[in-house]
């Protein structure tokens, strides 16, 4: 047996000694391509330089590549279990040339590693090109010994490769191996048969498709190929499927040890898709995915509830997947060591997810199940697309895992109606927001080429108070509003970006009037509120940013920054950024995190960022920095999800603190922030936490908070409780109007002090409720022996039928829970009979009647039922217990007469 690190390694060393560069996998996460959902080909990380768009330092290089195919044009994750060879993740082994070699040697040296190295039966081994590649299949003739039968033509479907509908394109010259027994024959090459398969595929790029759908040569020719690790450790260890490999077969161990259920080996098992799937799982969130109901965390979320409903074929309840990690990382971790930095992380971010779904998925599958008898019953071969929208909107079921098990049982989902009820839903989710005119769209402008050339957008970096003098360009009113959208030629303001809120002021024309800026759209578009619907176009105009609120929003983004690498620090470098808002009153960061962070952790993030603040760091900013240039920078970071142009702007806050990509504005030295305060922390979704944090004025904001909450607390207190406080109240008052942002060590005292004292005055008045209801319980009982006493005379006057006591009355109690524990009373003294009590409690009638047992045996009285007849002759209802019921009404006047009717039908039924 060969290993799949010797096969490996093998690759590498072979290109090596070819002079080539051995480059690391990129992250499966591909932040810097927003067109893919995940890495899933070796040249990914190569895209720039096959669009002219970056080069290299080297002219050849190598690499195994992370790669996944489960979402977007390649989806593979249907036919996974289904036969031995496809996969979510794959390792893809490559080899490049950026305008260096080309055909010869690639082909070449293909053969060289599959018959030199690695002793391939050339006899075994076919190779297919373009129709029209004459060089290639002349090369294949001249370059190897390969059997000039086995080299067949093909058309654009199976040997043209293109990036896209447009862009670098070329002829492809695959290399296929015949696993039959018999051998095979020409026509059974891309014929999609399991035992006859392409190994490898050797790219050559050497046009370019433009829009009209035409090739043009490239200035340089390129080399891109690429092999399934997977499939080329089977061939040489011959194996019927990729799952017998030690690529799988450790991970497939832990399964059947796990779930009791012995691998028997076969091709379409639930086991190979389980194995499968943890490690596209475990690659992908040790990469910075993370598993939620859109994009590529709901690729994620999709394999994980797929594999999870597979276990259940297994007889397996439990959560599984994150029991497999360790198995996955111990065999990958010396290749990817990302895994073993990540391991813990992705162990908890997996069995949050399963504890999650496993709450619902039994009770989906129960649904699953009635639909499928109703439709057997029925004759029928659809599955209700209401149905499938049922499973996943209220069990959690991808439509997909609805589909794989429909087809199980021989029918298919109704898609149609189920795209009809989520549209449905979208449509309810967007009418219930209420968004703001300001988000109009502003497609309403399209500015000719020549508007934009004459629009700079003004530096939004350098804030000034003092207003520039600019120029309107254009105006236009969003219909049935004040709102209109504006053009200037100077545009000071900063646009919405980045988490980053906009910037608001006003614009001032020479004759005075004034327009308040609400908002700033993609860097053009200013939205005012004209309510005098003046004609404002082409006018002379100076334009004015907010300049406090500015800053405060400079103090929050730089405390933003400073955060991120203190969680960092504290938490774990598994922390990113996720999501984040930048305004002038707070801050808020979003990041992967699976458990509460504790106090004394907070306190510690706490201290860090205001550390740094007060050391005084300088706030750097490198302006228009190639991107390439950029990312060698140590330390630096990117953000969640974030596209990136040529040049980019970095902002750092000392060489090894905190280095990010950044197009916001922010203080100048950290100093200038004021003290950092975390005022909340909370759990936004499986895995996802949520920090709101405030700085600068937005700290006195919460120091007058706190004032008020103070007051509030006094104000609900007796004297004898409040009084000292009261005395301090005035002396916080008078601090809080002296105080100075700037000052970090007053203010964190301050708040300190005042979170102490709402923290004395909380206990206080807990103190005061609870004497409060001892007296309140003290009272009602002196009351309750007035009132028994009182309801004990009544009793020896009341009528009397058969030896049970008929009585009813109003008495005259305030309290409900007091008028509930008499009714309870009552039953007691009460041995025989049934009696109904009404009292008036602010301007509403309350009910209590209460049957001794003998009654209820012997005539069938409830007191449920009794009362409910007289609440609504009252216009009110109630019930209860066949002993003791209670009920509410409305109509005070009709209180005496209904009380007498009870009487009278009490005496009529006994």
């Amino acid at each position: 047996m060969i290993s799949s690190k010797e096969i490996r390694d093998s690759f590498l060393k072979f290109f090596e000694s070819k002079k080539h560069k051995i480059v690391p996998s990129s992250p499966v996460v591909p932040y810097e391509d927003q067109t893919l959902l995940f890495a899933n080909a070796g040249m990914n990380q190569f895209k720039d330089v096959f669009l002219g768009l970056g080069t290299r330092e080297y002219k050849r290089a190598a690499d195994t590549q992370k790669c996944i195919r489960a979402g977007g044009k390649h989806n593979d994750l249907e036919e996974v279990g289904v036969d031995g060879y496809h996969h979510t993740f794959f390792e893809m082994l490559g080899n490049w040339s950026f305008g260096d070699y080309y055909k010869k040697e690639a082909i070449a040296w293909a053969w060289e590693l599959l018959t030199g190295v690695w002793k391939l039966p050339k006899n075994r081994l076919w190779a297919t090109v373009y129709r029209t590649d004459e060089e290639a299949l002349n090369l294949w003739k001249t370059e190897t010994d390969i059997d000039h039968t086995h080299i067949l033509k093909f058309g654009e479907k199976d040997n043209f490769w293109e990036m896209g509908e447009t862009g670098p394109c070329g002829p492809c010259s695959e290399i296929h191996i015949d696993l039959s027994e018999n051998g095979c024959k020409s026509e059974d090459i891309n014929a999609g048969l399991e035992d006859v398969i392409e190994i490898w595929n050797l790219v050559f790029i050497q046009y370019y498709r433009d829009e009209k759908g035409e090739l043009h040569p490239l200035p340089k020719k390129h080399v891109d190929t690429g092999m399934g690790l997977e499939r080329v450790v089977r061939v040489l260890n011959n194996n019927k499927s990729n799952y017998e490999t030690d690529l799988f077969t450790p991970i497939i161990s832990e399964i059947s040890n796990i779930t009791g259920k012995e691998y028997k080996g076969d091709l379409i098992s639930p086991i190979n898709a389980i194995a499968d799937h943890i490690r596209a799982l475990t690659f992908a969130i040790s990469d910075g995915a993370m598993p939620s109901n859109e994009g590529r965390g709901y690729v994620l979320r999709r394999i994980l509830r797929r594999a999870l409903r597979l276990a259940r074929k297994l007889d397996y309840n439990e959560p599984l997947l994150h029991n497999l990690v360790v198995t996955v990382v111990k065999h990958f971790g010396d290749v990817f060591p990302e895994l073993n930095d990540k391991k813990d992380f992705v162990i908890n971010v997996i069995k949050a997810e399963e504890e999650s779904f496993n709450l619902t998925l039994d009770r989906g599958i129960e649904h699953f199940y009635d639909v499928y008898r109703s439709i057997k019953e029925n004759n029928d071969k659809i599955f209700p697309g209401e149905d499938a929208f049922k499973l996943y909107d209220t069990y959690g079921f991808p439509v997909d895992l609805t589909q794989v098990m429909a087809r199980e049982h021989g029918f298919d989902v109704e898609m149609k109606r189920f795209e009809e009820e989520m549209k449905k839903q979208k449509d309810r989710a967007r009418a219930a927001r209420k968004e703001d005119v300001i988000l109009a769209d502003t497609k309403l402008f399209e500015l000719d080429d020549k508007l934009k050339a004459e629009n700079p957008v003004y530096n939004p970096y350098d804030i000034t108070d003092k207003g520039i003098k600019t120029t309107l360009l254009q105006a236009k009113r969003i219909a049935g509003s004040d709102i209109e959208v504006l053009v200037l030629k100077d545009n000071p303001f900063y646009s919405e970006s980045g988490g980053q809120v906009s910037d608001t002021g006003k614009l001032v024309f020479s004759d005075g009037y004034e327009l308040d800026v609400i908002d700033v759209k993609n860097n053009h578009f200013i939205y005012v509120k004209n309510y005098d619907h003046r004609n404002l176009f082409h006018k002379e105009v100076k334009a004015y940013i907010n300049y406090e609120r500015r800053r405060a929003i400079q103090r929050n983004h730089s405390a933003t920054h400073l955060l991120h690498e203190a969680l960092r620090e504290v938490l774990g470098n598994h922390v990113k950024q996720m999501g984040s808002l930048v305004s002038d009153e707070y801050l808020r960061f979003d990041f992967p995190h699976f458990q509460k962070p504790t106090n004394e952790e907070i306190k510690r993030i706490e201290d860090l960022v205001n550390s740094k603040i007060s050391e005084g760091l300088k706030v750097e900013t490198l302006e228009n920095l190639p991107l390439e240039e950029a990312n060698k920078i140590p330390n630096v970071k990117k953000f969640f999800g974030d596209k990136y142009g040529d040049l980019v702007r970095i902002v750092k806050m000392d060489d090894k603190f905190s280095i990010e990509f950044c197009g916001g504005t922010h203080v100048a030295n950290t100093s200038d922030i004021g003290l950092f305060k975390i005022v909340k922390e909370e759990s936004i979704s499986s895995g996802v936490r949520r920090i709101f944090a405030r700085t600068g004025e937005g700290i006195l904001v919460l120091l007058g908070d706190k004032i008020n909450e103070i007051e509030k607390i006094i104000s609900e207190l007796p004297d004898k409780y409040a009084a000292n406080f009261k005395a301090g109240l005035e002396n916080i008052r008078v601090g809080f109007k002296q105080a100075d942002f700037r000052d970090i060590s007053l203010m964190k005292l301050m708040i300190d002090s005042q979170d102490n004292t709402i923290k004395s005055l909380q206990e206080l008045r807990e103190r005061y409720i609870e004497e409060k209801k001892v007296q309140q319980k003290k009272l009602m009982k002196q009351n309750l022996g007035k009132h028994i006493e009182n309801i004990k005379s009544m009793i020896e006057k009341a009528d009397v039928i058969n030896g049970n006591v008929i009585l009813s009355g109003i008495l005259d109690i305030d309290s409900p829970d007091e008028f509930k524990e008499l009714g309870e009373e009552i039953r007691k003294i009460m041995k025989n009979g049934v009696a109904l009590f009404a009292t008036i409690i602010e301007g509403k009638i309350n009910l209590v009647c209460v049957v001794s047992d003998n009654l209820i045996k012997d005539k069938g009285l409830s007191a449920g039922k009794l009362i409910s007849g007289t609440a609504k002759e009252l216009g009110g209802g109630g019930g209860g217990r066949p002993q003791i019921a209670t009920a509410g009404a409305r109509d005070v006047e009709k209180l005496d007469e209904a009380l007498s009717n009870f009487v009278a039908n009490i005496k009529n039924q006994i």
